[in-house]
């Protein structure tokens, strides 16, 4: 029999899992993929949270027909029969070693694994079983009462965890496999429709009329510079760096030509080369929050210590798998976390500055692929930063600008005009569940349940990009920006269909959420510092 045609059982693969490979379904297939994880253009990070999981929707969702064809090179083996996901090792799934010499069938791995009760509620304070084993299969959610050996600050914030969960798991359709099944198969076939309806091909036309804004903006700033309105010019300069965010964005989902070489070489020239941030980085950061979305643990998209904290479970200093080091809720954070609906604005207004920070860590440091074909990108974009720096840090600050004062006040003001941008992102994701259901959640439903589309007049798309319907992009990552508003009814139609709110708010009332869940989220900060407070001063008197 063929390497490709050996069916493993669940026990098998768990043990390959084990034993350090990285294991991924992938239509029914058997992938190893460990060989291929630096080579991977979207970075490390993405597959390692795909281990021991049917990756069937993401990575359809994700890849062109010419990489999932590559994928299928690595399969090892198929599986037969539904597939329950495991908790990857990066998530703290626990893997046991297969022995052959012991003959278990996968239904009765699956019963055993029942028995093991780590169900991913770590974090709302539910006590697992010292058992030696790996996680339960993610179709056994259970809301189990808050561990009362805990300091009264962290039950508190336990419970208000756990009410968050008891909400999400009423308000969403089951968890049991067969109810998440039909929620996959209907989006596949929603996704095979509008395939076939030609959402999918790029609507050039859209980017023609947005060249000719991109330019008229460009212009005018460098008109205003030569004729000494400054000022003007930065307002300007701001506008054009907005506009250019959006391409960038298209091409680094390869949503433009659907070509890997020539929508990158668009991506970097737009982001690096004209707007001063990596791409690459970009693209690392932006495929993890797209498969981990909204989780405080593994989405870097909401992990914004010690400025923000969308989810009380950060108040426990987590440690980030993203960046690999833990996310101390110190002193500072405690502080501006108390203040955080208050300074949201403000600090967006700076959050250019921290994308430049982040690009050059992530070019310098080279965190980007060190491998195959993707290793000419970061060269192309050390240049393209050296190339902006030079135009802009150079040529027009500092030679074409009079003095200080004025250099300052046009860096600030052509920084605080892409605030919009920043606004436009938090807004998707901030008022949005943070809840983790576990693994056996479909795609489709996590997407639908951590997004949120912004509604607006038609007229107004190009203030926002077309990025205001997340909840449609997530679903369809490569789908072009401009076939979003067409893409949103059927969308609508199929979350009537299986049972999912389709969260969608105008402008206004979406940022009224926000603030609304950022001064809740601070409102608990208050507690717990209080709660905490009290009990050091009756610790001192001595009452415990």
């Amino acid at each position: 029999m063929a390497r490709e045609e050996k069916l493993l059982s669940r026990k098998e693969v768990e043990g390959l899992i084990a034993d350090g490979h990285l294991i991924v379904i992938y239509e029914n297939k058997v992938l190893k993929v460990e060989s291929w994880l630096p080579l991977h253009p979207g970075g490390a990070k993405v597959m390692e949270h795909m281990v021991g999981r049917d990756a069937t929707d993401e990575i359809n969702c994700y890849h062109s027909e010419e990489a999932r064809a590559q994928a299928r090179r690595y399969q090892i083996g198929k599986i037969e029969g539904a597939w329950k996901n495991f908790v990857p090792p990066i998530q703290g799934g626990k893997f046991r070693p297969f022995d052959e010499a012991v003959i278990v069938s996968d239904s009765s791995s699956a019963s055993s694994d029942d028995e093991c009760a780590d169900t991913k509620l770590k974090n709302v304070n539910i006590k697992t079983s010292q058992k030696s084993c790996r996680n339960v299969p993610a179709d056994n959610i259970v809301v189990s009462p808050v561990a009362h050996d805990l300091p009264q600050s962290q039950e508190l914030m336990a419970e208000y965890e756990k009410n968050l969960l008891e909400a999400d798991l009423a308000k969403y359709p089951s968890l049991d496999y067969d109810t998440q099944l039909s929620i996959t198969k209907k989006y596949r076939q929603l996704e095979a429709k509008l395939q076939r309806e030609g959402y999918f091909r790029c609507t050039y036309w859209g980017y023609g009329r947005e060249f000719s804004r991109i330019s008229l903006l460009g212009s005018l700033a460098y008109f205003f510079l030569k004729n000494q309105y400054y000022y003007v010019s930065a307002f300007f300069l701001g506008l054009f760096w907005h506009q250019l965010v959006f391409i960038a964005h298209d091409a680094a989902h390869h949503a433009i030509t659907h070509s890997y070489f020539w929508d990158n070489i668009f991506a970097v020239l737009v982001a690096d080369w004209f707007g001063g941030l990596s791409i690459g980085w970009w693209k690392r950061n932006h495929n993890v929050h797209h498969f981990v979305t909204n989780d405080p643990v593994h989405d870097p998209d909401i992990q914004h210590l010690p400025f923000f904290a969308v989810s009380t479970k950060l108040f426990g200093s987590v440690f980030s798998t993203y960046y690999e080091r833990t996310l101390h809720y110190d002193a500072f954070a405690k502080a501006l976390i108390k203040i955080q609906n208050y300074m949201y604005y403000p600090l967006l207004c700076l959050g250019r500055f921290n994308l430049y920070r982040l690009s050059f860590e992530y070019l310098l440091l080279r965190q980007g692929p060190r491998k195959g074909k993707a290793v000419w990108i970061s060269y192309f974009e050390i240049a393209g930063l050296i190339f902006f720096w030079y135009w802009f840090g150079y040529r027009l600050v500092y030679v074409l600008l009079p003095n200080g004062r004025i250099r300052f006040a046009y860096v600030m003001i052509s920084h605080i005009v892409t605030m919009p941008v920043h606004v436009q992102i938090t807004l998707s994701h901030f008022a949005m569940s943070t809840v983790d259901l576990g693994q056996s959640e479909s795609f489709a439903q996590k997407m639908l349940r951590t997004t949120m589309d912004v509604d607006c007049p038609s007229w107004l798309d190009f203030i926002h990009g077309g990025l205001q319907f997340q909840a449609v992009h997530h679903l369809f990552p490569r789908m072009p920006r401009h076939n979003f508003r067409a893409a949103q009814a059927p969308v609508i139609e199929f979350c009537k269909d299986v049972g999912i709110e389709y969260c969608i708010y105008g402008f206004y009332d979406g940022n009224k959420e926000v603030i609304s869940r950022l001064a809740d989220i601070a409102k608990q900060a208050v507690i717990m510092a209080e709660c905490s407070n009290h009990m050091a001063q009756e610790a001192r008197l001595g009452k415990f």
